[in-house]
């Protein structure tokens, strides 16, 4: 079988926007649009349908079936739509009896659903965790569907979405999951975004390739629409925040919004080539935090080819002044080098700086620097 999810997943999930209101149409068309605007070949393969795709019930053999009235043809004609746009397709199902929308779920089902999926040619299962019984295990059974989904005959990415209970980033990569969610469901405004970056700040000690913490799908480009849309929506420099902390921690990126709607400066957001080149480095080293202070927090992460970066995220509304000194990112004054500094935003360069860096922050922004050593001939 295949080595899955080498680097964080990438692909769009309907929940942020459609919620239950899905259909074989809309999902078809987000397809078209990956593969048309210019997604497909920025890295975003998975093209995922979330809860309320099913009947209520099981069919007389307790098998799952997709709504004749939403699927008129059936789920491998949808996944076959969408490998022919040379993407991939993923599914929903629960670790509980039913669903979060109170659908048939894969509880005691596992391997029989496992099945099913694979024949339908799913690529990809979000695996929620509503209605879980009180007598059962859920470490058990996490590792039960992803036994189920390695038996199936088919490979499939095992994304986990059980909340954050019992401190999944210590045993979710063990059990075998792919990905896994860490926290609660994302609303789309900065309250949310900040609550959930603060939340899992230090819970990324397990990202490494193969599993990846999951902070939720990317609310970025909704502008206040869809299903967890919000009045007081992000702006365009949180957005950007949200966008690049999820780059910076390799978490998946998974976008929310309706990309047949989408504005150009989102469009070029979510596609930007220099993030989502953090995102997907090949090193897969978690980030590591240096420092809160004065309302910011400073993140290093060790990149490929002996490069690393600095990330700055201020998620106070006022604007933040940042002193980074060198020597806490573990390059003292007498090292013998200086460091070449890029904005991996912006494209800037500096010319190379040894001792400290100030950088203004504005409020709900962020700064991210990807730095190279340059031997300081003063020393040599």
């Amino acid at each position: 079988m295949a080595i899955l999810a080498k680097t964080p997943p990438m692909g769009f999930n309907t929940w942020n926007t459609f919620g239950p209101d899905i259909n074989e149409q809309m999902v078809l068309e987000m397809a078209d649009v990956m593969a048309e605007k210019g997604y497909r070949d920025a890295g975003y393969k998975y093209v995922v349908i979330d809860d309320c795709w099913s009947l209520r019930e099981r069919d007389e053999n307790g098998n799952l079936v997709a709504d004749p009235e939403k699927f008129p043809h059936g789920m491998k004609y949808v996944g076959d739509y969408i490998h022919g746009k040379g993407l991939k397709f993923g599914m929903y199902s629960c670790a509980g009896i039913r669903t979060c929308a109170g659908y048939p779920a894969s509880f005691d089902h596992e391997y029989q659903d496992a099945r099913s999926f694979a024949s339908w040619g799913v690529d990809f299962l979000k695996y929620d965790f509503c209605y879980f019984p009180s007598f059962a295990n859920c470490q058990h059974r996490y590792l039960t569907m992803a036994q189920a989904l390695r038996a199936s005959g088919r490979d499939i990415l095992f994304s986990a979405c059980n909340w954050g209970v019992q401190e999944p980033w210590n045993w979710m990569r063990s059990v075998g999951a792919h990905m896994y969610r860490s926290t609660g469901d994302i609303v789309d405004n900065f309250a949310s975004t900040s609550h959930i970056m603060h939340s899992q700040m230090g819970n990324f000690n397990a990202n490494a390739s193969g599993c990846f913490n999951d902070m939720d799908m990317l609310t970025v480009g909704m502008a206040g629409q869809g299903f967890v849309g919000r009045e007081d929506c992000n702006n365009y420099a949180e957005y950007e925040t949200q966008f690049a902390f999820w780059c910076f921690t390799a978490a998946p990126l998974m976008m929310g919004a309706d990309l047949r709607k989408v504005s150009e400066e989102y469009r070029t957001l979510l596609q930007h080539k220099e993030l989502i080149r953090l995102n997907q480095d090949p090193e897969c080293r978690p980030p590591y935090k240096v420092r809160e202070d004065n309302g910011y927090t400073v993140f290093i992460r060790h990149l490929a080819d002996g490069e690393f970066a600095i990330g700055v995220f201020n998620l106070h509304q006022d604007p933040r002044h940042a002193e980074i000194t060198f020597a806490e990112l573990g390059v003292p004054v007498n090292a013998g080098v200086k460091l070449a500094l890029t904005d991996v935003i912006t494209g800037e360069t500096i010319a190379p700086k040894k001792d400290d860096l100030f950088v203004a922050v504005p409020g709900h922004s962020c700064k991210i620097y990807r730095a190279r050593f340059v031997r300081d001939r003063k020393r040599y």
